[in-house]
């Protein structure tokens, strides 16, 4: 293992800035981890010859856990990586004169192969249930958690899509559409539909900032520090006194959602997420330098959009195998106390090991049919006899 990360160190170029593929990937498994944290299935048989299944969440039950949902809410910074990453991208395309629809067809394959893979699969899943008499309520409730991630890829597939008319757009922008959306909401009484105007607009914040990135604007060390002060003061303030929820995830039951749709408190805690990942930008570069944690961080990057697709699929299929077994603590059970915090960290190599299983049958899909000398999973050639490190970069999102 030691000689493979070396040999993954060796064949990255020397020019590429390996925090952005590290915060990409810090992104996508704390989004991974604090699903399988914070999302319970709960069984409960009554009187149906098969279990029914219902969510809940320990945050429900134990609010003062909330700031687990600060930790593991990361979606900000994927869309900062996601602006930054696609703007440069863009613009090399350009120098090289490649024209817009042949780099929007390279960027949106990597998000819709695996996505086409996840529909098939949970619509005969599906299909199967319901003819077997399972619970419609229960399907309802899988196929919601299956398929919840895709709701991230037509946002972010809809921005990438639109980089070249966002390059220079002010983050300010899209945080005003956001405070007035809030304001005709819950200030002045308005539809709550109102709210989905903020999906697109609340995620472009952090999309944006990615852009400014891109552009140097964000280079210094002050405009981390000011990105981070500012946001998190400003969340701090909404949730003392403006009546937002601490919790930066949805809670079932819960009255509103901070981020079903995102609200003006998960943006401006979104955009001190953001002020963080820029101050630790060499930290990052300092620990990548490690050819054991580089080859990680490639590895994950490699696949991120099979990881982020299949995690929900990982958990409900331990779920729905271990009711085999009766009701297993922290994996049916309710969420309602540290018991059920302490049995869900034990399952959590279980969730890990059956999203190596979805890994290891649905690779293929992110990547598609290759070359021999140009796939994925080698990063070095043999040259006459001689292991040359081959100079291309890892797979990123």
């Amino acid at each position: 293992m030691r000689a493979v990360a070396h040999r993954i160190d060796a064949a990255t170029p020397s020019g590429r800035d390996r925090s952005v593929d590290a915060l990409r990937a810090f992104a996508i498994l704390g989004v991974v981890l604090g699903h399988w944290l914070v999302t319970a299935l709960v069984a409960d048989t009554g009187t149906h010859p098969h279990p029914r299944l219902h969510t809940a969440s320990p945050l429900h039950s134990m609010p003062w856990l909330a700031p687990i949902s600060w930790v593991f809410q990361t979606l900000a910074v994927f869309f900062l990586v996601g602006g930054h990453v696609a703007t440069r991208g863009y613009a090399s395309a350009r120098a090289r004169g490649t024209g817009y629809p042949r780099w929007l067809r390279g960027r949106l394959s990597r998000l819709f192969k695996p996505a086409a893979a996840v529909l098939a699969l949970w619509t005969m899943v599906a299909a199967a249930l319901l003819l077997n008499g399972a619970d419609p309520g229960t399907v309802r409730t899988l196929v919601k958690l299956a398929l919840s991630p895709l709701w991230f890829l037509l946002v972010f597939a809809a921005l990438t899509a639109a980089t070249p008319l966002l390059t220079r757009l002010s983050p300010l922008w899209p945080l005003a559409v956001v405070l007035h959306v809030d304001l005709l909401r819950f200030g002045l009484g308005g539809p709550g539909w109102l709210g989905w105007l903020n999906l697109p607009a609340g995620w472009l914040v952090p999309y944006t900032l990615g852009a400014a990135w891109a552009r140097g604007e964000l280079d210094s060390r002050r405009a981390g520090r000011l990105l981070l002060a500012g946001g998190a003061v400003a969340t701090a303030a909404l949730v003392a006194w403006a009546g937002y929820p601490a919790s930066m995830v949805g809670v079932p039951g819960a009255a509103v959602s901070n981020l079903d749709p995102p609200t003006l408190a998960a943006v401006t805690f979104g955009v001190a997420q953001c002020g963080l990942a820029l101050l630790l930008r060499d930290r990052l570069a300092r620990l990548m330098r490690r050819p054991p944690a580089w080859a990680a961080v490639a590895l994950v990057n490699l696949f991120a959009m099979t990881v982020f697709l299949w995690h929900q699929t990982a958990l409900m299929v331990t779920t729905a195998l271990g009711t085999l077994a009766g009701r297993l603590p922290g994996l049916h059970t309710a969420p309602d106390g540290l018991g059920w915090v302490a049995a869900r960290l034990a399952w959590l190599p279980v969730f890990a090991l059956a999203l190596a299983v979805c890994w290891a049958a649905f690779r293929g899909c992110e990547h598609g049919p290759r070359r021999a000398g140009n796939r994925p999973s080698r990063v070095v050639r043999v040259h006459r006899g001689k292991n040359r490190p081959e100079q291309r970069r890892p797979h990123g999102v």
